[in-house]
């Protein structure tokens, strides 16, 4: 039997072949979506299609006709015990031993490959994620999203896709300028100076914003650096066109430093990073205007007043107006503010026809949940600057809940009013982070238990996967760590057992999770498809304790010996392979 990197795409291509033989008029494209599955009740087969059911319109068939004659062709394959039509038009297929055992050498064959998608026709992928303010240390809600963009950029690539991973740095606006007061404060303080916080508060546009630790080793940087000349004599406050630049652009450096170290701390990467100020420096969003305008997509206009404003109090002002509705956005949206100045949506206009300028065809991106209502208008956007050649998916991240003792943990020492992500990493590492954070789908709210995490327990997904992969190892060093090729090799007719087949076939299903994850940006899969097939190898495991016949090395039976090798190196293939895609360690052994 030949080995096969993809169960089920060899199957799908045998469902579709059969189909073609029998609808030798149908154009390909009329099977485009024929879908080969694992059955949702495992008692019906190893695999399901969807054939006939989405063909039989087409063919101008029932449904349940054109699966009995699907059934009568696949029957002929050698592979296929046997094929039985099911529901409205469904074919559960049952496939020969055989032919599911060659799932192993295939994985062995392949070792971290096993899985990767074809290269993608199409281009590039821009996947921009975190893109945090750098008003200060990242917290936990920065965390999910760092976590999910960069696995979701990982499983991209592990798919096929050429990834470049992006962070937007938003350092232009009144955020960046406020920071750069509260950091002046520090500056001050540093140099003695005998105002009182309150004072300087009282000076500062907006008030003094941020308070935390953070800027204090900051202002004392800006001290040992340009000493008293930033202020007036006495460590009094100069006019803000004195210092307000060099203090911003220092500041704004000093907290992006702070924030590649504690992305660096989470493992995550990024291979470029664009300035919002930058972006508008060079003229972006003029550029976008001229675009939008050279298809009569600008105008000035006036707005409908805002829900929940009444007549009374909004006031109607000429704006200049994208026309959004032509794209599918519920409002026209402002690109100018009355001062003349691009609005926080015009930015990120600029932003993104940048990116198309630099040849990405397919953007993703990752926003907190609070940016919900900000898609439709970047998607019209979008569409609008490249003539809808080029998408942008956005994926929404919810709020995280940390606990401890049953509580929540609501503050830092460090940042003073949250949690933030080098708290975390320092209280569970970082591998624990990673996991759990995808252990839910990412628009869903999670609560991270402090406790739960390292708990060693089957509850605790890191930890029960973690173990599976150590129990892989272990046995495998018992055994003087045989070489991947030479399992490869070995006759695993031995291999009967349902425990022993049910764990092939969830490896067999790895390279078809990797293409549904990363066509529905969805990473969490990943993680539910690990505790899926720890289950199934601690499930064997426990077996072996039971029935002495099924564990892995046995001295009497050394062809039996070298199957289950094959099968637990296997294993410990694809988890590691699984494991990687979400930026986490296996781990060798448990400590």
């Amino acid at each position: 039997m030949t080995p096969t990197t993809d169960l089920f795409a060899t199957m799908r291509a045998h469902v579709v072949e059969a189909l073609r033989q029998i609808l030798p008029e149908l154009p390909p494209e009329a099977f485009a979506r024929v879908l080969v599955e694992p059955p949702k009740d495992a008692s019906h087969g190893d695999m399901a299609t969807n054939g006939a059911m989405v063909v039989a319109k087409l063919a101008k068939m029932p449904p349940p006709k054109l699966a009995a004659a699907l059934c009568e062709k696949l029957r002929e394959l050698p592979v296929v015990v046997e094929a039985t039509p099911a529901g409205p038009g469904f074919v559960n297929l049952r496939l020969d031993e055989a032919f599911v055992r060659a799932v192993v050498p295939a994985v062995l064959a392949a070792g971290p490959a096993y899985g990767d998608g074809p290269a993608r026709e199409g281009g590039p992928v821009n996947v921009e994620y975190v893109s945090a303010n750098p008003t200060g240390p990242m917290h936990v809600g920065h965390c999910r999203g760092a976590v999910v963009g960069d696995a979701l950029a990982l499983l991209l690539r592990k798919a096929g896709y050429d990834v470049t991973r992006e962070y937007y740095v938003n350092d232009a606006g009144a955020q960046v300028l406020a920071l750069a007061y509260a950091t002046y404060w520090r500056y001050l303080q540093a140099l003695g100076t005998p105002m009182t916080e309150e004072e300087y508060a009282q000076s500062v546009p907006g008030g003094l914003q941020y308070k935390g630790e953070y800027l204090v080793p900051v202002g004392i940087a800006l001290r040992q650096i340009f000493k008293e000349t930033l202020a007036e004599p006495g460590a009094m406050p100069a006019a803000a066109t004195h210092w307000l630049d060099t203090v911003r652009d220092f500041t704004v450096e000093a907290m992006m430093s702070a924030i590649r170290e504690d992305l660096a701390a989470l493992g995550v990467e990024h291979d470029v990073f664009i300035s919002e100020r930058a972006i508008v420096a060079e003229g972006w969003l003029e550029k976008a205007e001229a675009t939008l305008s050279a298809k009569d997509l600008i105008y000035t206009g006036v707005l409908e007043p805002p829900k929940g404003k009444t007549p009374e109090d909004w006031e109607p002002r000429p704006q200049v107006l994208f026309r959004a509705t032509q794209y599918g956005d519920d409002v026209d949206r402002p690109l100018r503010k009355s001062d003349g100045s691009g609005t926080y949506f015009a930015n990120d206009v600029a932003n993104h026809l940048a990116k198309i300028d630099r040849g990405f065809p397919q953007l993703v991106q990752v926003w907190g949940a609070d940016h919900g209502g900000y898609v439709k208008r970047m998607q019209a956007a979008v569409a609008a600057l490249s003539d809808r050649k080029v998408s942008l998916d956005v994926v929404l991240t919810q709020i995280v809940h940390v606990v401890k003792d049953g509580e929540p943990v609501r503050m830092s020492k460090r940042a003073g009013t949250y949690v933030t992500l080098r708290d975390l990493i320092d209280e569970v590492g970082k591998d624990a982070v990673r996991f759990t954070m995808l252990t839910r789908k990412s628009d869903a709210q999670m609560e991270f238990d402090l406790n739960k995490v390292i708990e060693q327990t089957r509850e605790n997904p890191v930890f029960y996967v973690q173990y599976a992969h150590a129990r892989c190892r272990s046995v495998l060093r018992s055994a003087g760590d045989p070489a991947q090729a030479d399992l490869a090799q070995v006759p695993l007719d031995s291999l009967t057992d349902p425990a022993e087949l049910a764990l092939i076939r969830r490896m067999a299903g790895w390279p078809r999770t990797v293409e549904a994850a990363a066509a529905a940006r969805e990473p969490h899969r990943i993680a539910f498809f690990l505790q899926d097939l720890a289950s199934d190898f601690h499930v064997l495991w426990n077996r072996g304790r039971d029935d002495a016949t099924l564990r892995f090395i046995r001295a009497e039976e050394p062809e039996a010996t070298q199957a289950r090798l094959a099968l637990v190196a296997a294993t410990s293939v694809v988890l590691r392979s699984g494991l990687a895609v979400m930026g986490v360690e296996p781990v060798e052994e448990m400590r």
